[in-house]
């Protein structure tokens, strides 16, 4: 508190002219407090609350939704992009379990099947006539 009466006279603020505002302030939030008085200082927060549900956890579950039918809809064949970017083609899947097919080598990978972020409309392999270069 002391802090802040300095540096409010550094900038040349008065503190007398700020507590006679303070205590107008207060006269009259207090002054009305009717029917809506104790209603209105619930209401705010119960309304941010509404907007953070609305704004976040909707979307969110829309997504999550989404992805749980994708994940669901796996079959072999699907050309897939996991989550660390392995592409692949999916070769078998059981209950939680997903084994894809890699590269030109046929190498398989075994993977969780929530380790799937995406099934690709086209495929994207890699070639071995194609060079790498940094």
């Amino acid at each position: 508190m002391l802090f802040l009466t300095n540096a409010l006279l550094a900038a040349g603020i008065d503190m007398s002219s700020c507590a006679a505002a303070s205590s107008t302030a207060s006269s009259t939030t207090t002054s009305s407090s009717g029917l809506f008085g104790s209603f209105g200082t619930l209401l705010l927060p119960l309304a941010m609350i509404v907007i953070l549900i609305v704004v976040m956890i909707v979307p969110q579950r829309k997504r999550d939704k989404k992805v749980k039918e994708m994940l669901n809809a796996l079959k072999p064949g699907d050309r897939v992009r996991t989550i660390g970017g392995i592409y692949g083609t999916i070769s078998s899947v059981k209950d939680d379990v997903v084994v894809l097919t890699v590269g030109p080598d046929k190498v398989k990978l075994v993977f969780a099947r929530g380790a799937i972020s995406q099934v690709e409309e086209t495929g994207v392999e890699y070639t071995m006539e194609e060079e790498v270069r940094d």
